[in-house]
């Protein structure tokens, strides 16, 4: 057995900070080459990649190392609360009908397109569900049901509720950041010819012309310059909640297991899903509460840092050698996208709505808060923070429509 060169977590961990701090500085540099590079290779999947290579390589073992434990039970959960906690639902629902109508239908779209595609695929490929170890292929599409939902933070509280194997979830990683960046770019396309597609469709936008004046309002008397009270308050907030959750979880977890054994094919016998069900319970209900407002104060960026450390712990597990073995994930991942592009496109044309609900409802679930402004500030950029408003229902949605794509999964598969 091969010795990694890297075997102090305290070293794994600081390599994994420098790789980080590394993607983000040349992500914003103003440097030709570093434009270029990122508008070909998205940031996530250097996140994930360059730590893979260290695990690939034998420079750290993923494996051994206790980091990816740490981030997923102390960084995860405190994570999701900082996302969910700027749900604000009357302005969400000041969006309109139609608005949600499509991030519901972009949903549902992701939660029946798993199925059909591995039912699909199954007639070409029957041995797709013929396992039932931890890289069985269903397991490995709960994570991306996760990521296309909500993000990278419910993406890796599947892959823990769903026990999916090391092996899988490698292939799905890479599927998801691949067939994810495909579709964003058709819908940055179809956003540079809005005006032409919005007229054909007779869609109605004025009253996205009346959100972008509301934003840009609400943004210019919030936004403040967060203190070190504000991050201790956040930080009190996310991990607060996290060490509720996990006494809760440690209490349930037992006590279903104990008395009803047979729920444990619902995923209630698991403290880690009790734990990512209750902080993501709970930060909604925070997001009624007066603490939504640290959102102004940078909550959000503080959980995004968490979820990017949980990243590049998830890629130190990954072995990218795997990726080229397996083609028929790829096109298993292309036909589960088509599916939610097909029922988003049909369901916009049936009810008039404007291309920017389409898109944006649609890059909410599948790119999450890292990809829904961008699409969003590509009709106009006072309208990124709907991108993030939407995406941050799909953290708080993603947990509970993942597992339910994973038990249609599970059927399929059986």
């Amino acid at each position: 057995m091969t010795t990694a060169l890297v075997t102090n977590d305290a070293t794994a961990l600081g390599i994994l900070a420098a790789i980080l701090g590394f993607v983000f500085y040349t992500n914003s540099s103003e440097h030709p080459f570093w434009q270029k590079f990122y508008r070909f290779v998205p940031a996530l999947l250097l996140c994930y990649f360059l730590p893979s290579l260290l695990n690939t390589f034998g420079i750290v073992d993923g494996h051994s190392s206790k980091l990816y434990f740490v981030a997923s039970r102390y960084l995860l959960p405190a994570c999701l609360v900082l996302l969910i906690l700027s749900v604000d639902l009357k302005a969400i629902l000041s969006l309109g009908p139609k608005a949600l109508v499509m991030f519901l239908t972009g949903t549902l779209g992701i939660v029946i397109g798993g199925p059909v595609a591995l039912l699909l695929m199954s007639l070409i490929d029957p041995s797709l569900t013929g396992g039932h170890g931890p890289d069985a292929v269903w397991r490995g599409m709960t994570t991306l049901a996760g990521s296309w939902i909500g993000g990278g933070a419910n993406q890796a509280a599947m892959k823990e509720v769903y026990e999916v194997g090391g092996n899988i979830f490698s292939v799905m990683v890479t599927v998801d950041v691949i067939v994810a960046n495909i579709w964003m770019a058709v819908l940055l396309f179809l956003a540079s010819n809005a005006k032409q597609i919005d007229s054909k469709t007779g869609a109605d936008t004025r009253a996205i012309d009346a959100l972008r004046h509301k934003v840009e309002q609400y943004h210019a008397e919030n936004a403040r310059i967060p203190s070190l009270r504000d991050l201790m308050l956040i930080v009190a907030i996310g991990f607060g909640v996290t060490g509720i959750a996990h006494m809760c979880a440690d209490w349930l977890a037992p006590f279903f297991s104990e008395h009803y054994p047979w729920t444990e094919k619902y995923s209630l016998t698991s403290s880690f899903f009790w734990l990512v069900v209750i902080v993501t319970t709970i930060g909604l209900a925070l997001s009624f509460t007066p603490l939504r407002h640290y959102e102004a104060a940078g909550a959000s960026k503080v959980g995004s840092a968490f979820l990017y450390v949980l990243v590049a712990t998830i890629g130190l597990h990954m072995d990218v050698t795997k990726i080229m073995d397996t083609p028929e994930y790829f096109l298993l991942g292309i036909i589960w996208m088509i599916v939610h592009a097909a029922l988003m496109l049909l369901v916009a044309k049936l009810i008039k709505a404007p291309l920017f609900y389409m898109a944006v409802g649609s890059q909410a679930n599948v790119g999450g808060a890292a990809s829904a402004p961008v699409v969003a500030a590509a009709f106009h950029p006072a309208l990124a923070p709907v991108g993030v408003l939407l995406a941050v229902l799909g953290y708080a949605v993603g947990t509970y429509m993942a597992w339910l794509c994973g038990q249609l999964l599970q059927v399929v598969a059986n």
